[in-house]
């Protein structure tokens, strides 16, 4: 499956540069059909494929691709990457910290705000849910905001949070904290809402039975029976958290993934949008594998293993 996306890549950054492309083989004095570029700026580009194929050599070569080969993009990745940092004048070998330039410092940089953004909004969520599982007043009152809340777009909410927020003077990573906060705490409210009100009727007579108060039934029977809702929510809200922090990033341009997507935006650096987007879904995965580890280890201490 993996070698068959490649594939497909490869095969659409043909037409997608093949204005580029053609460009230049026109100007290194290869005939090229039609000759006129306003004649093939208002062609499709498989109609330009179709009529010039021994003149694409250079589809996978070019230095500002609208759609850069996987090798092109695997390059990048390296450049930014180890090569920075191990030869880069600014690279951690060199100057004895991370480089600027480097995907592993922005990197960095996204991840304090997703973890930031992320202790929070779980919090908030975990909150919430006790609150709306033990008020019916909270459940009918906060539910519904809480589900109109992710209507809202977040990249049009960004920016004016970060407006806001500087204006009062906060600023650095905690602006981006909240945006992340917002993506992740609906997540875990949902999954801890459905968690706490797990347990069956038997189980509620029986703690009814005993008399226990509200906090008992609480601590001794709908958290325990809610982690593995808990630890599956927590896992889209892991997630979600890193696309906050990245969407924060956009109109603060001060580091991290988002604001490196910015700049090879700016710059028509293809390849390099694609290196960060690589580099954040490496970062995603990587989160819910850690999150899937700690949910193993806490199931297995509480004897709920499979």
């Amino acid at each position: 499956m993996v070698l068959g996306l490649l594939a497909l890549w490869y095969v659409a950054a043909v037409p997608m540069n093949v204005q580029e492309t053609l460009t230049r083989a026109e100007r290194a004095g290869v005939e090229v059909n039609p000759p006129s570029a306003v004649e093939r700026r208002d062609m499709s580009n498989w109609a330009l494929v179709a009529r010039n194929p021994g003149a694409l050599g250079e589809s996978w070569a070019l230095d500002r691709p609208r759609l850069p080969a996987p090798h092109q993009v695997v390059v990048e990745l390296y450049e930014s990457t180890i090569d920075e940092e191990l030869n880069g004048r600014r690279g951690i070998v060199r100057s004895g910290t991370l480089s600027n330039r480097s995907l592993i410092y922005h990197g960095l940089v996204t991840l304090q705000a997703t973890a930031l953004g992320f202790v929070i909004g779980a919090a908030l969520g975990v909150a919430l849910a006790i609150g709306i599982v033990h008020s019916r007043v909270m459940d009918r009152a906060v539910m519904p905001w809480a589900i109109v809340s992710q209507t809202i777009p977040i990249v049009a909410l960004a920016p004016m949070i970060i407006v806001v927020l500087y204006s009062v003077g906060v600023q650095g990573i905690l602006p981006k904290a909240i945006i992340s906060a917002y993506l992740s705490f609906f997540p875990v409210v949902v999954g801890m809402v459905k968690g706490l009100r797990s347990p069956d009727a038997m189980q509620m007579d029986l703690m009814h039975t005993y008399n226990a108060p509200e906090a008992t039934v609480l601590s001794k029977l709908r958290l325990p029976a809610s982690v593995p809702y808990l630890f599956a929510s927590m896992k889209i809200a892991i997630a979600a958290s890193l696309v906050g922090a990245i969407v924060g990033e956009l109109p603060v341009q001060q580091g991290g993934l988002g604001a490196r997507m910015l700049a090879g935006s700016y710059y028509g650096q293809t390849a390099q949008i694609w290196a960060a987007l690589l580099m954040a879904a490496a970062l995603a995965a990587l989160l819910v594998w850690a999150m899937g580890w700690l949910e193993r280890r806490v199931l297995r201490r509480m004897g709920m293993a499979t």
